[in-house]
């Protein structure tokens, strides 16, 4: 690929000449300047748009770190990244920290990957980024990124607890309350439920979504119909048959995976999904629409989180979103898809 100096040397013209056609300016022949279109274009000319922006202290760039790329959820959030930046004519620099990969799910809970974050952050930060973007695997409270970071951040998909670096997160328990009420509505007033990891702040707040639920529609809440699961589709089948001997209609499953796990105990109990025991799942993975009946569930809003984060952090960039003493969080609501995997009852079976 040509340089702007080697089009000016075959045109026999000036480098600024070649810079002013270029960029669309005023000022040249029409002669030359189609001489140097076509010259440019032969030569393979691309031009460096990071010196250009450097030069202008303006890179139209954004870092962003993933904690692992082959977690469910966070394509969908670097898709809706992407997506906003593309439109506002900005690019994204993505590095992926490979943390599940390497440590599973047991650095959820700790603080010792902190270094390498920090790490990728100032390598990006010697590539001109103008912001970073933190995209978790798994909604928690995290402080890997310093609050005297020089340049703006935002958290997609967990909480920093910080006035500098705001939150975007879902609403888990609008989202649960959701699924209940649709439970609710469909005469199901006996609601068994498989919850996540008990630390999981998405399994405590799908769980205040469910009392919540119940609350409202005049539900005493039971807790010996609450099992505790682990997110795995072992738990939802360890659990069901403890479920269904406390006599409930209906199991709200905090994830599709354990969802799956109550279909397979059904089926080896030949009990009949809906018309046996009415399940309701979350998350809305592809798995949930080929479960035999598919899997009434409730769509995460990833792409929307990762669209939200990348507005957030150009109105930052704008000067349009300040820095606040308190933690600045952007709930992002879920959306409920009903299938076929719940029955409504009649009068007679409440």
């Amino acid at each position: 690929m040509a340089t702007i100096k080697e089009v000016a040397e075959a045109c026999k013209v000036s480098i600024a000449t070649v810079s002013n056609i270029l960029n669309g300016k005023p000022g040249a022949s029409e002669a030359t300047r189609k001489l140097v279109l076509k010259t440019a274009e032969k030569m393979e000319y691309t031009p460096n748009y990071v010196a250009k922006h450097l030069k202008m202290r303006n890179t139209r760039s954004i870092g962003v770190i993933v904690e692992d790329m082959t977690i469910f959820s966070i394509p969908d959030i670097v898709d809706g990244i992407t997506d906003y930046c593309q439109k506002v004519d900005y690019q994204i620099l993505l590095t992926n920290l490979r943390l599940f990969k390497k440590f599973n799910d047991q650095y959820y809970n700790k603080e010792d990957y902190y270094g390498i974050v920090k790490q990728e952050i100032r390598k990006l930060m010697a590539k001109q980024v103008e912001g970073i973007i933190y995209v978790t695997a798994h909604e928690r409270i995290m402080h890997c990124i310093p609050d005297d970071l020089p340049l703006p951040a935002v958290m997609a998909y967990g909480y920093t607890q910080s006035g500098k670096v705001p939150s975007v997160v879902v609403d888990d328990e609008h989202g649960a309350y959701e699924a209940v009420r649709y439970l609710i509505e469909q005469g199901h007033s006996r609601i068994g439920v498989i919850t996540g990891k008990i630390d999981s702040l998405h399994m405590q707040a799908r769980l205040l979504g469910y009392q919540k639920a119940l609350r409202d529609n005049g539900i005493l809440y039971d807790p010996e119909i609450i099992c505790n699961g682990d997110w795995t589709r072992e738990s939802g089948y360890r659990y069901t048959d403890e479920l269904l001997d406390k006599k409930v209609t209906a199991i709200f499953c905090m994830n599709d995976l354990m969802a799956g796990g109550v279909y397979d105990r059904a089926e080896e109990r030949e009990i009949k999904i809906p018309d046996g025991i009415s399940v309701s799942g979350y998350d809305n993975r592809e798995l949930s629409s080929y479960y035999k009946p598919p899997l009434t569930t409730i769509t995460l809003p990833l792409h929307d989180i990762g669209y939200r984060a990348a507005e957030v952090m150009i109105d930052m960039l704008d000067k349009k979103i300040m820095p606040q003493e308190e933690e600045l969080v952007y709930q992002i609501p879920c959306s409920k898809l009903i299938r076929k995997s719940v029955r409504a009852l009649k009068m007679t079976e409440k």
